[in-house]
């Protein structure tokens, strides 16, 4: 993995959540009613893993929405996270492009900065793209995300790619930050991500704890 001139390897290679910082972009109504890429309920399943996990994991996490007046506001899986929170409500489409977004994740003082947004060729690529100019690592969360086509998301990853993002997806984020089941403390929230989340492994741990009593 090269970013910005500098080649990453091995564990360096891989998030922590002490090096983390997360931006979900646009998850409002307005936005799910134009995404035809991905069924939407699977990318509302996928943020709200990633938001919880962030939660879990004391990842600093900075919500957007643009224009809620219209677009409506953010899905209430996120906000339900992190309720205390109001999301930054922008006018500009590129989130970078918003001074009060790049400043509140340099508070952070982390240089991992994984996003994951509505639609992803323009509101998650652009702004993914503008980081890397200004330093970050970035990770863009391509099944957290959706696009009006499944044209429009594979060329807004694939324009990320060429830029130097890294894709991926929740559930692998969440894994690295938790990296070692030795982790005790992280492990009874990451059980109930997965059981809530995780899709056909969540039911197959679900079985595992039923046969272990654990459940």
């Amino acid at each position: 993995m090269a970013v910005n001139g500098i080649t990453y390897t091995g564990l360096d290679a891989l998030l922590t959540p002490e090096n983390s910082v997360l931006l979900l972009i646009d998850h409002q109504g307005a936005q799910f009613a134009g995404m035809r890429s991905m069924d939407a309920s699977l990318v509302i399943n996928n943020v709200t893993a990633l938001a919880k996990g962030a939660k879990l994991f004391e990842v600093p996490t900075i919500l957007s929405t643009v224009v809620e007046d219209r677009g409506g506001r953010i899905i209430h899986q996120i906000q339900d996270v992190f309720p205390d929170q109001k999301p930054i409500d922008r006018t500009t489409i590129n989130t970078w492009e918003d001074q009060r977004v790049v400043d509140a994740v340099a508070a952070t003082g982390r240089k991992d900065l994984i996003i994951a947004g509505l639609w992803t060729d323009i509101c998650l690529a652009w702004p993914a793209i503008h980081a890397i100019a200004d330093g970050y690592r970035v990770f863009a969360v391509t099944d957290a995300s959706g696009a009006t086509t499944v044209e429009a998301h594979e060329r807004g990853i694939q324009r990320m790619i060429q830029a130097g993002v890294v894709p991926t997806c929740a559930g692998t984020v969440v894994s690295e930050w938790q990296r070692d089941w030795a982790r005790e403390e992280t492990v009874p929230g990451m059980t109930e991500i997965l059981l809530e989340h995780g899709s056909s492994f969540g039911t197959s741990l679900a079985w595992e704890l039923q046969l272990l009593g654990k459940a």
